[in-house]
């Protein structure tokens, strides 16, 4: 297993604190991180981490941080791989394409992303809304482009109430409907694509899993036939 990082400073143990919790993760699963168990393991008192995580919430709060910033980067960084003025439907393939490769690049922080939650641990949405956006902005920037250049059908698709979005937006009552139109696709486009990688990620496609990236990429096309008039 490569450990998950995206720090590229020198080690410090506050990084070595996050790699043991990725590690344990690997072994065991998101109900394993313990920060007695990771104490042992890098040969130092408890008090030593708490100096950076002073308790669980913190460090699994850190570890999110930094999956849906990592997660966000990744697909930003596919998208604008394509910069050229007319490039949507490459960039809105790139940018799918990215949420599966990052996924099976980094199963272990997909799975805290996306898995079953972390026993005793209480998500902060104050701290954490920003960077869940980053991991769903490159999308919502796509489709917003496409939108704009009136090449998105869907016209005849309910919405979503503004409500679904209070996890997302602090101001998500007052949401346009335009806003709606956006997020609502994005919800629907991400759900298609998360099914097929978090079977993937789990191991539950045997014996399908040969070639399912093509047809992972069949599926992205086909939301492109279906949503959009290129």
């Amino acid at each position: 297993m490569t450990t998950f990082s995206i720090s590229r400073q020198l080690p410090t143990l506050q990084q070595e604190v996050k790699d043991a919790a990725w590690r344990q993760v690997s072994v065991s699963g998101v109900a394993s991180i313990s920060l007695e168990v990771i104490a042992r393991e890098l040969k130092i008192r408890s008090e030593e981490i708490g100096i950076y995580f002073p308790g669980l919430n913190d460090l699994v709060t850190a570890m999110l941080i930094d999956a849906h910033s990592s997660f966000g980067d990744y697909q930003i960084s596919a998208r604008d791989s394509f910069p050229g003025v007319g490039q949507f439907l490459q960039r809105f393939m790139a940018t799918g394409m990215a949420y599966r490769e990052w996924a099976m690049r980094y199963p272990e922080p997909y799975t805290l992303l996306f898995g079953p939650p972390v026993p005793g641990y209480q998500q902060s949405l104050e701290i954490l809304r920003p960077f869940m956006m980053r991991s769903i902005s490159p999308l919502v920037g796509v489709l917003r482009e496409l939108r704009a250049a009136k090449l998105l059908n869907v016209d005849t698709m309910p919405l979503l109430d503004a409500s679904a979005f209070e996890g997302y937006f602090l101001g998500a009552s007052s949401m346009s409907k335009e806003d709606l139109l956006i997020h609502t696709l994005a919800m629907v486009i991400r759900s298609r694509l998360h099914g097929m990688v978090s079977l993937e990620v789990s191991a539950q496609l045997h014996p399908y899993s040969d070639g399912f990236c093509s047809l992972y990429e069949f599926e992205i096309k086909s939301i492109v036939r279906q949503f959009i008039d290129i």
